[in-house]
């Protein structure tokens, strides 16, 4: 798998939380100073066509757009520095194929994708969106991991999961276990993506700070949560074991201070040593 710079793999997720808005406000920037190979992006909320170039294909990269058929919502991209051998968008769903949540791309020995999994609320028809979801995805994901194996391939499957799977993966965890992104049946499928018998994958970011609070990558604009560093860990890196046991640093690209902040999550971003 060493076919990249250094040897080393460098892949960064983000929610942009619109990708119009993010370029105004310090994205373009980010990303001509990123040392990443690969970038995930969530919530892009545009189509290709209204994005400005700088963002809809920038110089040095390979992009892949795959916005939802609703105008204005869901939306993921992937930028790769190489060309992939294969992309594809959607996971076979009849039902969410043109949501904008899912895309990947093959590049040499690992298989790269971009989700954004649906919010939820509960009691409303947006949870059960979810639940839906949830379901096929974690079959298409079993079926991903074996594909690959059989071709001698990692997986990784970076993205807004908008499930925080432990206490230690939000500040106030004990406030929000009647809401979605902390229920105990969202908890649980997590730990089915986790578990050696059923999705077989791992946590890369909690594989690599097994003991921390956080590293949170998502604040809410309101109050002073982010100051107050009030924050979510909802934005994976989803690995294969191979992978992830390459995985050697794992951090978030927190701002320095809320106004410098061109999104309400943060970049997290693995160096994987191939």
């Amino acid at each position: 798998m060493c076919r990249y710079r250094a040897g080393v793999l460098t892949v960064t997720t983000v929610n942009v939380n619109g990708l119009r808005a993010a370029a105004k406000k310090g994205f373009v920037e980010w990303l001509a100073g990123t040392d990443a190979d690969v970038v995930c992006l969530q919530e892009v909320r545009a189509e290709p066509h209204q994005l400005p170039e700088e963002v809809r294909q920038p110089d040095g990269w390979h992009v892949v757009h795959a916005p939802a058929a609703a105008k204005g919502r869901a939306g993921v991209s992937l930028y790769t520095r190489r060309e992939p051998d294969r992309v594809r968008v959607g996971f076979g769903s009849a039902e969410f194929d043109g949501s904008g949540r899912y895309a990947e791309a093959e590049l040499p020995g690992v298989t790269v994708a971009s989700l954004y999994l649906p919010s939820g609320e509960v009691g409303t028809e947006r949870q059960d969106e979810k639940v839906r979801f949830m379901a096929e995805f974690l079959v298409h994901l079993k079926e991903l991991r074996e594909r690959a194996a059989a071709d001698g391939r990692e997986v990784l499957v970076c993205g807004d999961w908008n499930i925080a799977h432990r206490e230690a993966d939000l500040k106030n965890w004990r406030g929000n276990t009647k809401n979605s992104g902390f229920l105990p049946e969202e908890r649980d499928w997590l730990g089915r993506v986790f578990a050696a018998g059923e999705g077989g994958y791992v946590d890369v970011v909690r594989a690599l700070h097994p003991d921390t609070e956080g590293p949170y990558s998502w604040w809410s604009y309101r109050g002073r949560a982010f100051d107050n560093d009030s924050g979510w860990r909802i934005d994976y890196h989803v690995a294969t074991p191979g992978l992830a046991g390459r995985a050697v640093k794992g951090f978030v690209e927190r701002a320095a201070t809320h106004a410098e902040r061109w999104s309400d999550h943060a970049p997290v971003t693995v160096v994987y040593d191939l």
